[in-house]
């Protein structure tokens, strides 16, 4: 049987892997996943054919005898806040993350909120291969799609509620936010307002080609924006991915922080507030070992998961814990949901800036420098994992995770060489405390990854 589901989600160029008739089996299939009856909340970001797209599944739910609801534009995690609040069975969002332009996927939502985990995706495949699709009540398809209201307004009232707004609003921050021409447009920019806060966009206006920049937040893609942040002299900025529920932050300098960095100064804001909650955090095996250094003198336990946030957000859930995060910019905040939220994480660190009354720049220089190197080597899956094995027996006396690849730990650096989830690729991550060092393990694990791509 074949897989539909990478990392998170399915994801395909438009009208190449990802065509019309593809979309309407899948959603049949995701239809008589979740039962006749099942009431299914569909939304989509601006990407190319979204809306085409969004129909195509309300068809084919409608088809297994689903009842949906259309909320259309919104951000993922508005849509999974709408999902495990309001009663509703499941949701689908049209929308391919931080992919480029010309790809478009689908992701499929639980009742928690949550993506659904791997067995269900499973399930899912099983249905969709075998065809064992289950037609709905003919009935049905006479009033099976309602306009969902208020999506927006009830998800950002939650955020706002979640933090001490008139402490955040005496402080009056300016922020700039950069939603990558899609719906963070409609979320961020109202948290931001509602809290306050002075308001300033980049690429604001929806566009599905993206104009403004590449829809992955990231320090190559970010530079215009931190110009601008610190041209405009803004509290801090902060850079969407094309759903909204990863958020980069600029601080008042133009400095491009990682999710890790910012994840880490928002616990230590948290556990100061929140005493009351556990003192756990999780995160996937990418993020620096400055979590652990940093937050050890809270009494903070960092549990490491594989990468992909649905695991991230149910090990919180199962676990228990008080915040999950991700080095790509995912935080993930259970007292609203543990997904990966942008504007949620947008509104913590305007509030940690409320109660610290100092200068973004100033918090982020608490945490310990290291220098980042990222690679990669093209090879087989079953290649990259060799290599895993190569590196795990050259560096077996240091003290390694091995839950996605291996991730190695020494005393002012650690890295991790793990297989990619979506590409025929082998990752290297590589922090160091000295740049020379960095760059010094990067290159000998790129050189023993060629070795071992080199022999029969």
């Amino acid at each position: 049987m074949g897989r539909l589901f990478g990392t998170d989600g399915v994801r395909g160029v438009v009208n190449r892997e990802l065509t019309i008739d593809f979309v309407v089996r899948l959603a049949y299939a995701i239809g008589t996943f979740f039962g006749e009856g099942s009431r299914i909340l569909v939304g989509r970001d601006v990407r190319i054919g979204g809306e085409v797209f969004m129909k195509a599944v309300e068809a084919g739910l409608v088809s297994a005898g689903c009842k949906v609801y259309e909320a259309d534009l919104i951000t993922t995690p508005g849509l999974q806040y709408n999902v495990g609040y309001k009663g509703f069975d499941g949701g689908v969002m049209v929308t391919a993350s931080h992919n480029p332009p010309e790809y478009n996927g689908i992701k499929v939502i639980a009742s928690d909120g949550i993506e659904i985990p791997r067995e269900a995706e499973e399930e899912i495949e099983s249905i969709f291969f075998e065809q064992r699709f289950r037609p709905g009540n003919i009935t049905l398809l006479t009033s099976s799609v309602e306009r969902a209201p208020g999506v927006i307004d009830d998800y950002v009232k939650a955020i706002v509620g979640l933090v001490d707004r008139e402490r955040i609003k005496a402080r009056k921050l300016k922020v700039l936010v950069d939603p990558a021409n899609s719906v963070g447009a409609l979320t961020t920019t109202r948290v931001v307002r509602e809290l306050g806060g002075k308001v300033y966009t980049i690429n604001g206006h929806l566009d599905p080609f993206f104009p403004g920049r590449h829809p992955e937040p990231t320090v190559e893609s970010l530079r215009e924006t931190a110009l601008v942040a610190k041209a405009l002299g803004v509290d801090f900025a902060v850079g969407h991915d094309a759903d909204g529920d990863r958020a980069i932050i600029i601080d008042d300098l133009g400095r491009i922080h990682w999710g890790d960095r910012s994840a880490t100064i928002l616990v230590e804001h948290l556990v100061g507030k929140h005493p009351e909650l556990p003192r756990r955090v999780y995160t996937a095996v990418s993020s620096s070992i400055l979590v652990e250094e940093y937050l050890r003198k809270h009494g903070v336990e960092v549990v490491w998961t594989k990468v992909g946030s649905p695991i991230i957000a149910r090990e919180v859930v199962r676990g228990g814990g008080l915040a999950g995060f991700e080095e790509n910019g995912g935080f993930m905040y259970p007292k609203l949901l543990p997904v990966r939220d942008g504007a949620m994480k947008t509104a913590l660190i305007m509030e940690l800036l409320a109660y610290e009354n100092t200068r973004l720049s100033e918090i982020f220089d608490r945490l310990p420098k290291y220098y980042p190197v990222k690679t990669k080597v093209p090879m087989p899956r079953e290649k990259a994992l060799q290599v895993v094995e190569k590196v795990k027996e050259i560096y077996s006396s240091n003290r390694m995770v091995t839950i996605d690849g291996v991730k190695v730990f020494g005393e002012d650096y650690w890295f991790l060489v793990r297989p990619s989830g979506t590409e025929p690729l082998l990752r290297i991550m590589v922090e160091a405390k000295d740049k020379s060092k960095a760059e010094e393990i990067a290159n000998n694990l790129v050189r023993i990854a060629r070795e071992v791509a080199s022999t029969k």
